[in-house]
């Protein structure tokens, strides 16, 4: 599956990702690079990007990830979603690296690493549990 063709599935599935310009920089076997371009409307005061804006990028770069695994199905949903915040993640854009750890019949668990755009150190990093429907 193309980058293109993920992002515009996840775009028609989740609007609100389309409204926020996310991005799929890369797709493929169980992982995901989404980007997040800088939003005024994302930021809080600092300003840096807010943390709803980092777990909700987060959680579609695992959407991502399994959708790409699997050419496009999607046959889980979020059971579980743990944050930690790192350090800002100023105002610019924001890069989202998932990739599905494991996954079981039921169940299936990813992590996902957040930084700012040209940056190397994290902003954040996610771990979440998904179960299967």
């Amino acid at each position: 599956m193309t980058p293109e063709a993920l992002a515009a599935l996840i775009h028609q599935g989740l609007p609100l990702a389309a409204e926020w310009g996310i991005e799929v920089v890369s797709a493929g076997a169980g992982a995901a690079v989404l980007r997040l371009p800088p939003r005024a409307a994302l930021l809080r005061p600092g300003p840096t990007v807010s943390g709803p804006a980092l777990m909700g990028l987060a959680d579609i770069a695992i959407w991502a990830a399994a959708m790409a695994d699997t050419e496009g199905e999607q046959d889980a949903l979020t059971g579980t979603l743990t944050a930690s915040f790192l350090r800002p993640a100023g105002s610019g854009a924001v890069l989202a690296e998932a990739r599905l750890v494991r996954q079981g019949r039921r169940t299936l668990y990813a992590e996902v690493w957040l930084r700012a755009e040209g940056s190397a150190q994290p902003c954040a990093h996610v771990t979440s549990t998904w179960l299967r429907v």
